[in-house]
C-alpha cells in the first residue's frame, strides 16, 4: 500500500510536448490523468505489484490555481515545489513512492523515501489510456 508523491512540474517538463506554452493546463490534464490511480493496483517500478492507495500532487507557479481532481491531495506549493514535496512526504503516515527525476530533491527526501522517475510513471499513464481507448480497462 503506496502513495504516490508527484513533483508534477517535473513529470510534466520531461515530455517536450509543448507544456511550456500552458503550464497549468498541462498540470491539470497530468492531474485528471493521476486520478484515476488511487485504489489501483500497478506494476511497481521493481517490477512488483505496487497497490496505489492515494496520490499526493505537489503544483507550483503558474499550475498552483489548477482544480484538484477527486481522489488527489492537491499541494499547492507557496514558493518552492520541492520543500513542500520534502515537508508533505515526511508528514505522511503511509509509506510513499515519490515520482521525479531532480536528483537534488531525491537527496532532500527523508531517508528510506522510494523514488523514481517520470518515465516509469508516463509509461502506466500511457498504458491505461490506452487499455482505456481500446476498451481493455
Amino acid at each position: 500500500m503506496t502513495v504516490l508523491a508527484v513533483d508534477v512540474a517535473n513529470v510534466v517538463g520531461s515530455r517536450p510536448d509543448g507544456w511550456w506554452r500552458d503550464r497549468a493546463g498541462a498540470a491539470g490534464r497530468l492531474l485528471d490523468r493521476l486520478a484515476a490511480l488511487p485504489g489501483a493496483v500497478l506494476p511497481g517500478p521493481d517490477g512488483g505489484p505496487l497497490t496505489c492507495t492515494g496520490v499526493l500532487a505537489v503544483v507550483e507557479g503558474a499550475a498552483r490555481g489548477v482544480p484538484a481532481p477527486e481522489g488527489i491531495e492537491l499541494v499547492r506549493a507557496p514558493a518552492g515545489g520541492d520543500d513542500a514535496l520534502v515537508a508533505a512526504v515526511g508528514g505522511l503516515a503511509a509509506p510513499a513512492l515519490v515520482v521525479t527525476a531532480d536528483r537534488g530533491l531525491r537527496a532532500r527526501l527523508p531517508a528510506g523515501s522510494a523514488v523514481t522517475g517520470p518515465g516509469w510513471l508516463l509509461a502506466e499513464l500511457d498504458r491505461r489510456d490506452g487499455m482505456t481507448a481500446g476498451g481493455g480497462g
